[in-house]
């Protein structure tokens, strides 16, 4: 499988962590000694499962080290976006891939062993979306102060992984449905009419199980999506704010990580 990341983001003056990146991206932000996406980079070349590499966001002067990079392309101005123009480029090469791992460069705690379990586990079926999540206490257990936000579930409490696995054809022909993903990203009321109200309300309520969330969710925007329950509390552990860059940085440091 191939796989794209995603590494855009540059913190403006009114973000957490522009004291340490100073008007450049998040994903160069050194991290014992490394830029936090070599980190990623680091994983995704040792994982067996990944074939080739796309960056986005990044030129490909920015000093980085991977063997399996295929290609640099520059930021299309959103995450969405960038995902897609990432599948097209790896189609260009690859026409015959049917699914594409998309991963933060954000998330320096990954491993290849990690990035195997992902893929190996979404392969198991012929999904759309594979979106992978972190109950509280596993996220909490390996992280105490990571203070992330929770979906609070009948069954459980997730949060958000940030390495996840799509269909590639989903990016020809759902120009609609990528608008509406797109344009709703920021807002909580396009939001609801997303997913739909009655699920929101279910959601609110805790009255939906992950799975029964995952499959009214597939039903209104007509894509199989599948939930992974991910064991590895790296995955979700993205760094969005100062605690949370000085939490990695303790926890990398003299780790052994290559």
């Amino acid at each position: 499988m191939d796989a794209i990341v995603i590494a855009g983001g540059i913190p403006t003056a009114d973000e957490p962590l522009y004291p340490y990146t100073q008007g450049k991206p998040k994903a160069l932000l050194d991290l014992c000694g490394k830029p936090m996406i070599q980190w990623v980079l680091d994983a995704l070349e040792g994982a067996k499962s990944i074939d080739r590499i796309v960056i986005v966001g990044l030129p490909e002067d920015s000093g980085l080290i991977s063997s399996k990079v295929q290609s640099f392309m520059p930021s299309q101005g959103g995450m969405l976006n960038n995902i897609r123009n990432g599948v097209k480029e790896i189609l260009k090469s690859n026409p015959g891939e049917r699914h594409v791992l998309v991963a933060s460069s954000d998330i320096p705690g990954i491993t290849s062993e990690k990035v195997d379990w992902v893929v190996n586990t979404a392969m198991q079926t012929d999904d759309d979306i594979y979106y992978c999540v972190v109950s509280r206490q596993v996220m909490e257990d390996r992280y105490p102060g990571s203070k992330r936000s929770y979906v609070h579930l009948k069954d459980v409490e997730v949060c958000g992984g940030d390495m996840n696995v799509i269909r590639s054809n989903l990016v020809e022909g759902n120009d609609e449905l990528w608008d509406k993903i797109v344009d709703a990203r920021k807002n909580a009321l396009k939001q609801a009419a997303l997913i739909g109200y009655d699920t929101l309300l279910m959601l609110l309520l805790r009255m939906v199980t992950l799975e029964g969330a995952a499959r009214k969710v597939s039903k209104r925007i007509k894509l199989h999506g599948r939930a992974l329950v991910c064991p590895y509390a790296e995955v979700a552990m993205d760094v969005d704010k100062p605690h949370q860059y000085e939490l990695m940085l303790k926890d990398l440091a003299g780790c052994g990580k290559s």
